[in-house]
């Protein structure tokens, strides 16, 4: 999916386009100062720069030539009405730069955006709506663990088979349950103040949680360790960090089962 940042003010113009093109790319939004353009130039690497000019008289015209300078191969889009176009037109030295004037249509601002990115709109559209199809019948899974680059390692091993939640203690894993039912919860057993074994004991108190599937992940290989995750009955565990392919092969098994516990021992190699 192509990637496009959205420069403006954050108004509700800008929030609308971004609705609407976060059905068919990647959006990021960025504001228009130039320091934090450049920056998330670089962060984001986008296909594509589309820059809100509603109401920004004030805007950092420095933008225009970093774009310009540094960044001549991608392509951008202005979005403005007649009045504020002219005060910009002067920095548009080349075909990089395209403006649509407002009042404009979303449907209009689509077929720009995949004509200056070489793409075929209608398939665009009909990825993104086999994509939603495919996400709306996915199981979701919420990964609960304390470290931050443990849940981003855990989101993109997952991410394609799976609709995944995170939460960094139990207590945002309870909320998180709470506002939408997981099909299956993986946790980590040793997290500060509210461990997995306490998270596991919330959800089982709980009568709508208690038959939800959790599989434990763990960092200490000790038998002491093991026999204390065992005891709990989960519906499985894994040693950190946790090997791909089995890790995904014992989720569809846990799942294929309606979430009914496993005795046996998961050890990663």
């Amino acid at each position: 999916m192509k990637k496009i940042l959205l420069v403006g003010k954050f108004n509700t113009v800008v929030q609308e386009m971004n609705r609407f093109l976060a059905q068919f790319f990647h959006v990021q939004l960025c504001s228009e100062h130039a320091g934090v353009l450049e920056g998330m130039m670089k962060i984001v690497e986008p296909d594509l720069v589309l820059i809100s000019l509603i109401g920004a008289y004030d805007i950092d015209t420095s933008i225009f030539f970093m774009l310009s300078e540094r960044y001549g191969q991608i392509p951008v889009l202005t979005i403005a009405t007649k009045e504020e176009s002219s005060a910009f037109f002067k920095y548009y030295e080349s075909s990089q730069f395209e403006n649509l004037i407002r009042p404009v249509e979303n449907t209009v601002i689509m077929e720009a955006v995949c004509r200056r990115l070489g793409l075929d709109g209608k398939k665009v559209e009909r990825d993104a709506a086999k994509e939603r199809e495919e996400k709306a019948g996915r199981k979701r899974i919420l990964v609960v663990d304390d470290n931050g680059t443990a849940l981003r390692t855990m989101k993109a091993m997952l991410e394609d088979c799976y609709e995944v939640a995170l939460a960094v203690s139990g207590a945002q894993a309870m909320t998180s349950i709470g506002k939408k039912r997981p099909d299956l919860i993986l946790l980590d057993y040793e997290m500060p103040v509210c461990d997995g074994r306490m998270t596991l004991e919330m959800i089982r108190a709980d009568e709508e949680m208690k038959d939800i599937p959790v599989i434990f992940l763990t960092a200490v290989n000790e038998r002491a360790n093991i026999e204390a995750v065992l005891k709990l009955k989960p519906a499985g565990y894994f040693l950190k960090p946790p090997v791909r392919d089995r890790l995904l092969a014992e989720i569809q098994k846990v799942l294929g089962n309606n979430g009914q516990h496993f005795q046996q021992v998961i050890r990663d190699e």
